[in-house]
């Protein structure tokens, strides 16, 4: 066993792992974090994102012995109260299905607007290529995370700022 401390959505969490255990499983078994699930267990569906120093990262590519020290935020830590603008967004542009790949996407997108507070819709669709999502067709979460990124500049989304497959006028909901 090797002792590791972690600041978890705010709270720090001192344990005894064992060396081979994944971040992943200490955040849900170990310090009862449920919002990241676990999905392939191999990194290839970013179900587990998780912010790792405010940078997203598959927890279940990284040990919790890797984790020590470090300050990690998991969707139950991103807001205090209220919703965090990424999670409004995803809400109103029905960027969710099962919900399954949900904190994943937050999380990396949260990122990925902190990185690039303005994305075109190519570079959402890149920036969130490691994620993926078996229900939405990504149509509504590419949406969500333009919207969301307009509202974290103090700005609207305008008409026509990016497609709807769904929607034939050419007018953007």
């Amino acid at each position: 066993m090797t002792r590791v401390s972690m600041k978890v959505d705010g709270v720090v969490y001192e344990d005894d792992v064992e060396p081979r255990r994944l971040l992943t499983h200490h955040l849900r078994d170990g310090l009862g974090r449920v919002g990241t699930p676990i999905g392939c267990d191999t990194s290839n569906c970013g179900a587990c994102t998780v912010l790792i120093g405010g940078e997203s990262v598959k927890s279940c590519s990284v040990l919790a012995v890797q984790a020590d020290g470090e300050e990690i935020t998991t969707i139950q830590g991103l807001s205090d109260g209220d919703w965090h603008p990424v999670q409004k967004a995803f809400q109103q542009h029905h960027g969710l299905q099962c919900g399954y790949c949900t904190p994943g996407m937050i999380l990396a997108t949260v990122d990925l607007l902190k990185n690039n507070p303005s994305p075109t819709e190519e570079e959402v669709r890149h920036g969130l290529e490691g994620n993926l999502c078996r229900c939405t067709g990504y149509q509504n979460i590419v949406k969500a995370v333009l919207s969301a990124a307009a509202e974290m500049r103090g700005e609207q989304p305008h008409p026509g700022s990016f497609r709807d497959a769904d929607d034939k006028t050419g007018v953007s909901a």
